[in-house]
């Protein structure tokens, strides 16, 4: 059994984390900039993430079978992570677009955050990914998965502390450059100490590389990893619901509930925190084989957390709602990750983690701001947001997001029974 180094833990660690606050400040700044700085409306933040979302799900399979061809992800990460930060640094600028009119304002926030997705997904999805997968075995995933899980966590208590802060500090566009010096600077520090897993090899289709990039989009490849398949269906699922919410959390409690960025990071912070020590007795249980276990109870603090964001403005209210859902997000995540890891075939390691994003992120980033802009649209509040009239997030929506959350149990019951199978083979 193939422990993980501690110079690859470190640079998971790293790498992991920096990429984790880039995405936090994509998936949760972005979307409050856009409403501070372009106009408070909701179909602009569900087309950027819409649109960002299918670019990064491209890039991941391109990368994926790229790395895959070529036995090695180290070129991938690297450069990556420094054009990734480049560019968020270029998103920032957006801010100085004139708003009139505001069509061509949100083409070119929606167009900045798809290029800077692209190069996420290259340096993270498609290589940090996959590499993740190479330097570990089915021994140590709960504990990968774990960390994995909680990365996102750390970077969304960091985001919402000490990025709420920083912002009210020095604004938008200093941050995002701050932010995207950061990631670039960790790009460059991977080009001298990351090495490429000594078990990967060169996997090349003889008929090319295209022939490669397709081959996992047919009927056989679903019939040969079934249990895989609906262990995507309950990713989807789950992530629908809180691609609902999520996006949109910032701008509720800052515009709806009247808390400063500082506070509102706070009260995330704390909850998410809080939560993150959960992984610790969960990874002994997913490594026992018992992750559907788990996040059949990760689904019922979840709903029951959001349920309680929406009916109080109470602050220790909305901790145990943050607290609540927090462990659902960190479990589900957590379980997922080790799960899927065990069942990926070895030779096409990088292509499923595109497949992994087509229910990961290109599905549930679509469909779950579509539906929040109908919710916030039709059940939110009028109101005015640095000078312009707009709909504002009620608390309607996190009772929407706990209700299709529930609807994971399906495929859940599915994809257990396979387990099940599995192991007594």
């Amino acid at each position: 059994m193939g422990k993980i180094s501690r110079k690859n833990w470190i640079l998971i660690w790293i790498l992991g984390m920096t990429g984790q606050i880039c995405w936090n400040i994509e998936n949760s700044w972005f979307n409050t900039f856009v409403y501070d700085k372009i106009a408070p409306e909701p179909a602009i933040v569900s087309w950027m993430v819409g649109v960002s979302a299918a670019v990064s799900t491209f890039c991941t399979f391109l990368v994926g079978t790229w790395g895959d061809r070529k036995g090695k992800r180290k070129p991938f990460i690297c450069i990556g992570y420094i054009l990734w930060g480049i560019f968020t640094f270029i998103f920032g600028a957006t801010e100085m677009i004139p708003k009139n009119p505001l069509f061509i304002a949100a083409a070119c926030v929606v167009l900045a955050d798809a290029v800077m997705s692209f190069f996420g997904s290259v340096g993270n999805d498609g290589g940090f990914g996959p590499w993740t997968t190479d330097i570990s075995n089915e021994h140590n995933r709960g504990k990968l998965g774990g960390a994995l899980a909680v990365m996102p966590v750390f970077a969304t208590i960091f985001g919402a502390v000490v990025s709420g802060l920083i912002i009210d500090q020095i604004d938008f566009f200093a941050f995002f450059g701050l932010m995207g010096g950061l990631v670039a600077v960790v790009g460059v520090m991977a080009l001298f100490t990351l090495e490429d897993s000594p078990t990967l090899h060169p996997k090349r289709d003889e008929k090319g590389f295209w022939h490669q990039f397709l081959t996992v989009f047919n009927w056989e490849t679903v019939r040969g990893n079934k249990e895989l398949f609906w262990v995507f269906l309950v990713m989807t699922v789950y992530f629908i619901g809180f691609n609902v919410y999520f996006p949109y959390i910032t701008i509720y409690f800052v515009n709806y509930l009247g808390y400063d960025y500082g506070m509102t990071g706070i009260i995330q912070g704390v909850g998410l925190l809080a939560a993150a020590v959960m992984t610790i007795p969960a990874a002994r249980f997913i490594d026992k084989g018992k992750a559907p276990q788990v996040i059949f109870t990760a689904l019922l603090c979840n709903t029951a957390g959001l349920i309680l964001v929406s009916l109080s403005q109470n602050l220790i209210i909305l901790l145990a709602g943050v607290f609540g859902a927090g462990i659902g997000y960190i479990l589900v995540l957590q379980s997922l990750t080790a799960w899927m890891k065990n069942l990926y075939p070895e030779e096409q390691r990088g292509q499923f983690e595109g497949i992994k994003q087509i229910f990961f992120v290109c599905i549930p980033m679509i469909t779950g701001p579509a539906i929040a802009t109908q919710v916030i649209n039709r059940m939110g509040v009028e109101m005015e947001v640095s000078g312009t009239m707009g709909m504002v997030p009620a608390p309607s929506l996190f009772l929407v997001s706990a209700l299709l959350t529930l609807f994971t149990l399906i495929p859940l019951a599915a994809a257990g029974r396979l387990q099940k199978v599995r192991q007594r083979g």
